[in-house]
Order: structure tokens, then C-alpha cells, then sequence
């Protein structure tokens, strides 16, 4: 066999697994570690591989970090009454935000990888098949034994509004800064961060040192008001945070009841380093701050009216849009906030968490030159 021809099944080994070590391709290609390096420095060469992290330059994702759940829903079938039994609709579907926004992004048609944790149960496994059938990467996933894959269970109205949720996440605290080190080659190979809030606060805290030095875009979408104790004092680093009223409450540690308050909470969450801010408002509308602001320093998007079937899916769905958008080039907050409103509001019409009408072309349409 020719050296050329063991080049390229070292190549296809790497597309295949860019974790693969220098020894196992050795012993895979029985080559000594030598001959390996060799093939892999002409490589970088050639700028198939983007240095030691053998990073494919074709392949550069925006990197969702965070949860990955099975997400139980029970769906009232008349107006909800309290304390007795509701007759109802329930089913099981994959969720959790990073693995909801990397699937959207797929279906956008970015290069989206997974960075999350899952048991070794069924739930793990079907979560891990449906993500790679949908395009995800997710060969940088912690795989845990003896322990159950996070769930979310919500409770939503005749309506399809949220009731009540509840989240069993406890395994994402395993995905500490030793475990992100050790997926260093595909963190580095990144176009974009986005990040949840289901990880441990020190977690947190590295992504943004890093995104800091590196100069690499990270996005952070707050889950709920609780884990808001999650995210540092210090933000700098951080390119963008979304959240809501309540979760900005929560951060600043006061009501927040007309714009001024929220322009000048966002300014206080600015004065900490975070570039930019979206306050997201249900359906009313979101808050941002950048170009396009008003008097308060704030810009006001309203959302579009549509006929709700599940709002499951849609803050997830908004953040993808806006990651989409960013991800382009343009960092004007205005129009990526249209871009977000417009996936949302695809998924408030669908019953699924992740509509399965996007596609690459849906956003196109919507450009800086139409307001």
C-alpha cells in the first residue's frame, strides 16, 4: 500500500473520530507514531486539518454546550383545575436547550456539534441517535454509568402554556472544567459557543476565560430563574446573554417593572462584561441592547401574532435563530432578533419542540434591508 493511500485512510479516520490519538492511528494504520505524525503535519499543510486538534476546515460548528433531556409532556384536554385530576394528553419527546438549539441550527443548515451528558439508559441512547440522524456531532459526549439521562417534565394548559415544569438535571454537575479540557480539539475547532445555564457554575466561569483569550464568540441562554446563581459576577468574555424579565430579576436582584429599569439593569450586566443582552418577553416581544436602540438605550421587537399550538421548543428556537444570524457575519441585535422571532414563531405552530418546517433558506428572506 502506498503512502498516499495510508494518508488518506488517516484523514478518514480523523473525519471519523477527530479524538482518535497519534497510537491508535498507529495501531489501526500499523504505522509507527512517526510515519503518523509525518502524514498528519502534511495534512496541515495542505489545510485539510486546522493544526493539532485536527479540526476539518469544512467543518467549523457553532458548538451548543449544555443539556440534552427527554422531555415528558402532559397537555391538559379541558382548563386545568388544581388539586385533583386532570384528564390529559401526555408525550415524550427530545429536548433540553443546548440539544434544542443545535438541532435548529442544523435544520438551518449550520454545522452544529453537542457537547452534553447522558446515562447509560434508553433515554441516552435515543437522545444520541436522534441528534446524529438530525446532523449533530455529538462525539464529545460524556457517557455515565449507573445514572439516568436528565428529564424534563412539563405541565402545559389547554392552551399549550406552560404550567409547571420540572427538571431532573443533576448529571449535567459532571460536566465540570476538567471535562471540557479533555474535549479541547473540538471546543477548539468551534466557529461559536452557545451555552446553557444546566452547567456547574465553575464550568461557566472557564467557558469564559477561555472565550476571553481566545476571542471566540460565546453565546450563554439562560434556563430558569434558579440557575441563574450559575452564571459568574464576572462576564467578560461573553459576547451575548439571553434571558428573560425574570431571569434578569433574578441577576440584578430587584423588580424590573417598565424599560428604564430594564435598560438600566442591562447596563449594570454590561458593566460586568457582557457585550451584548436579549431580554426575551413571551409573547410580547424582546429587548435587546446594540444598534437600533430607543430612547433607553434599549431596542423593542414585538412578536409576530400566531396560533399557538406548544410553546415548547420556541425561547430555544428564538436563541437559534439569533445564533444563525450572528454566526453570518452581522452583529446587528435587531436583525437577529428578527431571525429568532421568526423560528419561534414557526414553533409555537407545531407540535413538536423543533419544527420540522426550517430549513437552510428560511431566514435568508430576512436581511437588513426590509424593516
Amino acid at each position: 500500500m502506498t503512502d498516499t493511500s495510508k494518508k488518506e485512510q488517516l484523514y478518514e479516520l480523523i473525519r471519523a473520530n477527530p479524538f482518535v490519538s497519534q497510537q491508535d492511528l498507529a495501531v489501526e494504520l500499523r504505522l509507527s507514531r512517526s510515519a503518523v505524525a509525518g502524514h498528519i503535519a502534511s495534512l496541515i499543510r495542505e489545510r485539510r486539518l486546522l493544526g493539532r486538534a485536527y479540526v476539518l476546515p469544512d467543518k467549523r460548528p457553532v458548538l451548543c454546550i449544555g443539556a440534552a433531556n427527554l422531555d415528558r409532556k402532559l397537555r391538559t384536554l379541558e382548563t386545568l383545575q388544581m388539586g385533583t385530576s386532570n384528564p390529559a394528553y401526555a408525550e415524550e419527546v427530545h429536548g433540553g436547550v443546548a440539544r434544542n438549539i443545535a438541532e435548529n441550527l442544523a435544520r438551518l443548515g449550520l454545522p452544529s456539534a453537542l457537547l452534553t451528558a447522558v446515562g447509560d439508559d434508553t433515554a441516552g441512547h435515543s437522545l444520541l441517535q436522534q441528534a446524529e440522524t438530525a446532523g449533530i456531532d455529538t462525539r464529545g459526549t460524556l457517557r455515565l454509568n449507573n445514572t439516568y439521562s436528565g428529564t424534563y417534565t412539563a405541565v402545559l394548559d389547554e392552551r399549550g402554556e406552560m404550567v409547571l415544569a420540572l427538571a431532573d438535571m443533576a448529571l449535567y454537575d459532571q460536566m465540570t472544567p476538567d471535562f471540557l479540557a479533555s474535549r479541547t480539539p473540538q471546543r477548539g475547532g468551534a466557529a461559536m459557543v452557545v451555552a446553557d445555564l444546566n452547567l456547574p457554575l465553575d464550568s461557566v466561569a472557564a467557558l469564559l476565560q477561555d472565550a476571553q483569550r481566545d476571542a471566540l464568540p460565546l453565546i450563554i441562554v439562560a434556563v430558569s430563574q434558579p440557575k441563574m446563581a450559575r452564571l459568574p459576577q464576572d462576564l467578560h468574555g461573553l459576547r451575548l446573554l439571553v434571558l428573560n424579565r425574570g431571569e434578569l430579576e433574578t441577576r440584578v436582584g430587584r423588580a424590573l417593572p417598565d424599560e428604564a429599569a430594564l435598560a438600566q439593569a442591562c447596563r449594570e450586566v454590561q458593566a460586568q462584561g457582557a457585550q451584548d443582552l436579549i431580554i426575551t418577553c413571551g409573547g410580547e416581544g424582546v429587548f435587546h441592547t446594540g444598534s437600533h436602540t430607543g430612547a433607553e438605550g434599549l431596542g423593542w421587537l414585538p412578536a409576530p401574532q400566531v396560533d399557538v399550538v406548544d410553546v415548547t421548543g420556541a425561547g430555544d428556537a428564538f436563541a437559534a435563530g439569533v445564533c444563525w444570524s450572528i454566526y453570518q457575519g452581522n452583529g446587528d441585535l435587531t436583525l437577529a432578533c428578527r431571525r429568532g422571532l421568526k423560528v419561534a414563531a414557526m414553533t409555537l405552530e407545531s407540535p413538536d419542540t423543533v419544527s420540522p418546517l426550517l430549513a437552510a433558506d428560511i431566514l435568508d428572506e430576512i436581511n437588513e434591508f426590509h424593516f
